[in-house]
């Protein structure tokens, strides 16, 4: 068991670009696996994990409702954002300038193979981040991701989650709104869910803007910690 994790902060980069380099990380891991099955090997597989930021996109996980991207093609020109279809799972989401994006790639025979204890702990390492601002977040039963106030008429989102899994291999992540535009999230029916607010770490502290450095090095190290990471700079 290899319980190293490259990490990379890939900065500002677009979404398709993002994406493709997951991908091309993801197969590595992937035919590693297959190659050490196929030849009773003992090669031990690598994993990743990518912090970036990207431009304005709504992406659509592939169970998601079209209907939840309220904008058209033009719409979404004037906008300056693009749309894409992608392989996680649930449904619609926005990224862009100002938000926090983890991509965690894990071959999780590494550490554990339960997608159910992997998403728990993702949303854990972003509870216990909020916790250092002094903000109370939680989950919100059957919804994927954390919350604040969950169970009031105020409950909002602040951190998305979507992942896509084979063979143990993880892809896709999290997107922590840190000091994010919410406006673009009035164009989508945000995860598909009607009728709860979403957020941004620099709305709660009710400041102009919050150090996203500091606020990745926060989720790193919780990260770290609830995953047990022998750590690869």
């Amino acid at each position: 068991m290899n319980k190293q994790v490259q990490y990379h902060d890939l900065g500002k980069k677009d979404y398709k670009e993002t994406w493709d380099h997951q991908e091309s990380l993801f197969k590595q891991i992937v035919d590693l696996k297959i190659k050490n099955r196929r030849e009773e090997g003992n090669f031990l597989t690598p994993n990743y994990f990518l912090f970036v930021e990207h431009p304005h996109v709504y992406t659509l996980g592939k169970s998601g409702d079209l209907q939840h991207l309220l904008l058209d093609e033009k719409q979404l020109a004037e906008k300056g954002a693009v749309f894409y279809k992608i392989n996680r799972g649930g449904d619609i989401t926005y990224h862009g300038p100002g938000q926090v994006v983890g991509y965690p790639i894990l071959d999780l025979d590494n550490f554990f193979t339960d997608i159910h204890k992997y998403l728990r702990l993702l949303e854990e390492a972003i509870i216990l981040t909020l916790a250092e601002y002094g903000l109370k977040a939680s989950r919100s039963e059957g919804e994927t991701g954390v919350w604040l106030d969950v169970g009031s008429p105020f409950a909002r989102k602040i951190c998305a989650m979507g992942v896509r899994a084979s063979r143990w291999v993880t892809m896709h992540g999290f997107a922590l709104n840190v000091n994010t535009d919410l406006g673009y999230f009035d164009h989508i029916v945000p995860c598909g869910i009607r009728g709860k607010g979403v957020t941004s770490l620099h709305v709660e502290l009710g400041k102009p803007s919050v150090d996203a450095q500091g606020v990745k090095a926060k989720i790193w190290k919780h990260f770290c910690a609830l995953f047990d990471v022998d750590t690869v700079s």
